[in-house]
């Protein structure tokens, strides 16, 4: 798989493996996914665990130890810090500005020149359904349903639609 994708660099073949990986169940499933990023990935630890459904949309992402995503995840050009935890249906764009529109406000679709890396840090927990698309500081707590769309500073919880930051996550640290 990782070979017809030429190690992530043709993007329709890397695309269709990752789907395609993302529908094995089970632990099985789990160590065929890590198996095909650590060979397409920029980067991608080995002590991670990917969960069904789950699946990385460009090859440009790195994903740290002991990092956990769970079900039915969505992740674009994302960099997860080790020890991240990330709950069921998440989705980590790459960016804010993927799309862009002609003068007459025509949609021209995906530009390839506006994505950007998004970091999570490490030590987080992004909860259910949460949507990022801005940076999110290492041991920050993202709350179930929040939309990041400005940066969240470290040791924060964020909550809401747009997400903003409630209190920090350790006033100690």
């Amino acid at each position: 798989m990782a070979l017809t994708a030429g190690f992530g660099r043709f993007a329709a073949v890397f695309q269709f493996w990752a789907q395609t990986c993302a529908l094995a169940p089970g632990l099985p499933g789990d160590y065929l996914r890590i198996a095909y990023y650590r060979l397409t990935l920029d980067e991608c630890a080995r002590e991670s665990r990917i969960q069904f459904g789950s699946f990385f949309a460009q090859a440009q992402a790195r994903v740290g130890e002991g990092v956990y995503i769970g079900p039915y995840c969505v992740l674009g050009r994302a960099r997860i810090g080790a020890r991240t935890q990330i709950a069921s249906g998440v989705q980590i764009l790459s960016g804010r500005q993927q799309h862009s529109r002609t003068a007459g406000g025509q949609l021209l679709g995906s530009d390839e020149s506006s994505f950007e890396a998004i970091a999570v840090g490490a030590d987080c927990w992004i909860g259910a359904a949460a949507i990022i698309m801005a940076e999110v500081g290492d041991g920050t707590t993202i709350g179930a349903g929040s939309v990041v769309v400005q940066p969240v500073p470290s040791r924060s919880v964020a909550v809401g639609a747009p997400a903003r930051v409630i209190k920090p996550a350790n006033p100690d640290a």
